[in-house]
C-alpha cells in the first residue's frame, strides 16, 4: 500500500473509534461528567473547605487538575482496551493483521481515538469544573502538550492490556488493582511535601505523580516535581509504551491463534 491508501486505512480506524464512543455517549462521555462533578462536591466542597489552602490555593483549585488529569487516564486508557479486545475476540483485528496496513497504522489508529476521547472528556470535565472554581491557566502549552501525551501514554496502556486480555473480565483487572491505586497515590488530591521523605521518594516511582503534577504546573504554575523531569518521564513511559506494543503487533503476540 503506498501512502495515501495507508492514510485512508488510519483514518477509517480513526473515524471508526470515534464514531463507535459518540454512538454510545451516555456510557462514554456523561458517566465522567457526573463522576467528577460529585467529587469537585466532596473533596472541593465540603472536606476542601476544611482543609483550606494547599500549596498556595484553595483546595479545590489544588485538585482540580488532578481531577481533569484522571478523567483523561481513564477514558484513553478503557476506550482502547475495550474497542482493541472487542477486535481480538470477534477475530476481526485477525483481518487487519493480514492485510497491508502498517502495524504503525493500525496502532496509531487505535491511539489516537483514545486520544480523542480523553481530550473530549478533558473538555468536558473542565466545562463542569468552571461551576465549582474560576481556573487561571499558567500555560496553555503546557497544558495542550501534557494531555496529549497523557493520553497517547495511557491509550498504548490500554492497548498493551487488550494484547495479554483473555476475557472480558481480565480488560478490568488492571484498572481495578494497578490504575486506581496509581491515581490515588499519585498526588490528586493532596501535594507531595506532606509526604515523609521515604514515601515522598517511594511516590516517585509512580508514573501518574509527573502527569498530574505537570498538568498542574500547566493549570496553577506550582508542581512538587521538576518540570523538566516529569516531561523526560512522561515522554520515556510513552516511548517504552510504543516500543512494546509495536513489539507485540510485529511477533503476533496473543494475536495470531
Amino acid at each position: 500500500m503506498n501512502t495515501y491508501e495507508q492514510w485512508i486505512a488510519f483514518v477509517t480506524i480513526v473515524r471508526k473509534e470515534i464514531s463507535r464512543y459518540l454512538r454510545i455517549w451516555t456510557q462514554t462521555l456523561l458517566p465522567s461528567a457526573i463522576t467528577m462533578s460529585l467529587y469537585f462536591v466532596i473533596f472541593g466542597t465540603l472536606i476542601g473547605s476544611r482543609i483550606g489552602e494547599m500549596g498556595g490555593f484553595t483546595y479545590m483549585e489544588f485538585v482540580v487538575p488532578g481531577l481533569i488529569m484522571m478523567a483523561i487516564v481513564t477514558n484513553s486508557y478503557s476506550n482502547v482496551v475495550s474497542s482493541f479486545f472487542g477486535s481480538k475476540f470477534s477475530h476481526s483485528v485477525e483481518e487487519l493483521l493480514v492485510s497491508p496496513v502498517s502495524n504503525v497504522v493500525i496502532l496509531m489508529g487505535y491511539v489516537v481515538g483514545g486520544v480523542t476521547r480523553g481530550i473530549l472528556v478533558a473538555v468536558v470535565v473542565t466545562l463542569v469544573s468552571l461551576f465549582f472554581t474560576e481556573l487561571k491557566i499558567h500555560s496553555y502549552f503546557i497544558v495542550v502538550v501534557v494531555v496529549v501525551l497523557t493520553s497517547t501514554l495511557f491509550a498504548l496502556a490500554g492497548f498493551i492490556n487488550a494484547v495479554y486480555a483473555n476475557s472480558f473480565d481480565d480488560i478490568s483487572i488492571v484498572p481495578v488493582f494497578v490504575l486506581t491505586p496509581l491515581i490515588y497515590l499519585g498526588g490528586v488530591f493532596y501535594s507531595m511535601d506532606l509526604l515523609p521523605e521515604f514515601w515522598a521518594n517511594v511516590s516517585k516511582l509512580n508514573p501518574l505523580v509527573y502527569v498530574v503534577n505537570a498538568f498542574r504546573y500547566g493549570v496553577l504554575g506550582v508542581s512538587d516535581v521538576s518540570l523538566a523531569f516529569a516531561f523526560t518521564m512522561i515522554i520515556g513511559f510513552t516511548i517504552l509504551a510504543f516500543a512494546y506494543s509495536m513489539y507485540l503487533l510485529r511477533t503476533g503476540t496473543r494475536l495470531r491463534q
